[in-house]
């Protein structure tokens, strides 16, 4: 089996050192909700599970109550499920682990690696030094085995405030790795846990039970995201310590960034939590829950995740490539149907008034298998504002006064006389006439026009609204300016509403379109009701982003 990358080639040199299946684990804390970055670090680990034939385990790293909740539980698996990165029954739980995690403390204390330390977190923060000066040890760190042991039962049985006591492992107060001058293990938290209620008021540090719970389920290879690095030798630490046969590795991969958004969970729940976007899943937000709002395919994120590759740093992404995916997957798949955002009133005066006519258009240039629908024509449609000019610029290829055009579908049309308000000049309807000889399918073969518009027919209309969806935030680097409010960092136009857009009446048959010339929307069941739908646009037809 070829490697495809670091990672794999990482596996494949371990794999005769490990006497079990190849296990990798995804450890999400249920404090919010899944976004990209998130997709990365799942697809990595998912991967290489599924290509070495091992298995991949969901596991919820549930040990702050302060923090947690069963909300973000059930979402979290409910989008892994949407993605493709189904877990099955290979879900578990940190907290279930409590007690085996509460023992490896104790094993810790009895062989004189930890003790119990009253230094209050301002105190230990001082005492723990700086990148480029080693720390000071604890006062209590010479406390004896039997002490530590009382103490730590106390802790555990709820006989002291919150904060007051932490158990600490006693490993280098002079390492230059800040992680190891004597990190805390445990903490006393007063607060009723989501799955355990109230049978804990201690809790471990993620950084000692991600390991302990890495030992148990037998994970080979536990992957994180780069800033882990540091803390890989307390990892191996805590393992050696605890004398863990074939312990798990942990190896690490670049985090994925992308231009424009906000993929830290801190800045996401602010957003959220400010009222600054319409909750966890606006679609202008990378979670995942935003972007299925929006319209994005599960396909065309994990083609997207897997066009990147694995990088061993930071990687930032332009979101135009995510963007391009999202067309690529749309592209063959969805129906077209015309849609007129801002309309413009077109009266044909030589139709027959009251009379309507069917007219088959195909729903997919480029894929006949979707097949052809009928559209009605009337005597008033409505065209795009935009198609319409007077007095015409150089190249400007529509319909203007005295000019033809072709609706598409449908007949020529000649632009014959313009109705405006008199106050104000504004453009209020179009007179115009059709020839009834170059009716499209006939196979007219007379004059040519330079342009084809789309078109809908007043008569057989629906209103809708479209949200138009632009970047979040008004510049790629601007979440780091710590001078300017959210309010200042997001971009005015991220959201633009137009209301009473005019579609075919076909919009009512599926949620998700082209609309001709505007780009791809999706049906927002947030917003939509029987009387009136709202329709997202999922991205634009133009692709700026090139391999």
């Amino acid at each position: 089996m070829s490697a495809e990358n670091f990672i794999d080639k990482i596996v494949e040199e371990d794999i005769n050192f490990f006497q079990r299946p190849i296990c990798t684990r995804f450890p999400p804390e249920p404090n919010g909700y899944l976004h990209i970055g998130s997709v990365y670090a799942i697809y990595t680990s998912y991967r290489v599970a599924k290509k070495y034939n091992g298995h991949f385990n969901l596991r919820f790293d549930d040990t702050n109550p302060l923090k947690e909740d069963l909300e973000y539980v059930n979402a979290i698996i409910e989008d892994m499920n949407w993605l493709g990165f189904s877990p099955g029954e290979r879900i578990f739980y940190g907290s279930d682990y409590a007690n085996e995690i509460y023992q490896a403390g104790l094993t810790l204390i009895k062989k004189g690696k930890a003790y119990v330390c009253d230094l209050t977190p301002e105190e230990m923060s001082a005492y723990r030094g700086t990148l480029t000066e080693g720390g000071t040890e604890s006062p209590y760190r010479n406390r004896s085995v039997t002490e530590n042991i009382k103490l730590f039962e106390k802790m555990r049985n709820g006989e002291f405030p919150t904060a007051s006591k932490v158990l600490r492992a006693k490993i280098d107060m002079g390492s230059p790795n800040i992680n190891l001058r004597d990190p805390v293990l445990f903490r006393i938290i007063h607060a009723t846990h989501y799955r355990t209620g109230n049978n804990w008021c201690i809790y471990p540090m993620y950084d000692f039970a991600h390991p302990i719970q890495d030992a148990i389920e037998g994970i080979t290879h536990s992957l994180c995201s780069i800033e882990f690095k540091d803390h890989r030798p307390l990892y191996e630490w805590v393992l050696h310590a605890l004398d863990i046969s074939e312990p798990p590795k942990q190896r690490e991969f670049g985090r994925l960034n992308l231009t424009g958004v906000v993929t830290s969970k801190r800045y996401l729940r602010e957003l959220v939590a400010g009222n600054f976007v319409d909750g966890w899943d606006d679609p202008r937000l990378p979670t995942i829950r935003g972007m299925r709002r929006r319209g994005y395919t599960p396909e065309s994120i994990c083609h997207f995740i897997e066009e990147i590759g694995l990088a061993k740093q930071q990687t930032v992404v332009d979101m135009g490539m995510l963007e391009h995916f999202v067309r690529l997957d749309q592209k063959a798949k969805v129906r077209s149907i015309m849609a007129v955002i801002n309309p413009l009133k077109v009266v044909i005066t030589n139709y027959p008034e009251g009379e309507s006519e069917l007219l088959t258009i195909k729903n997919n240039s480029e894929n006949a298998d979707l097949g052809t629908r009928e559209v009605s024509f009337s005597n008033i449609v409505y065209i795009e504002k935009d198609d319409f000019m007077e007095e015409p610029v150089p190249g400007f290829k529509r319909l203007t006064l005295h000019g033809e055009v072709r609706l598409m579908g449908a007949y020529f049309i000649r632009c014959n006389e313009v109705i405006k308000d008199i106050d104000t000049g504004e453009i209020l309807e179009l007179r115009c006439s059709y020839d009834p000889e170059t009716k499209s399918g006939t196979g007219f073969k007379g004059r040519k026009v330079k342009g084809t518009i789309h078109w809908v027919s007043h008569e057989h209309a629906e209103k809708i609204d479209v949200h138009l969806y632009n970047k979040l935030l008004a510049g790629d680097d601007i979440v780091k300016d710590t001078e300017k409010t959210w309010d200042e960092k997001i971009n005015t136009d991220s959201l633009v509403v137009i209301k009473d857009c005019l579609v075919e009446s076909a919009i009512r048959t599926e949620d998700r379109f082209q609309f001709l010339r505007h780009g791809y929307f999706y049906l927002d069941k947030k917003f939509s009701g029987k009387q009136k739908l709202v329709f997202n646009r999922i991205v634009s037809l133009k692709d700026s982003w090139k391999r």
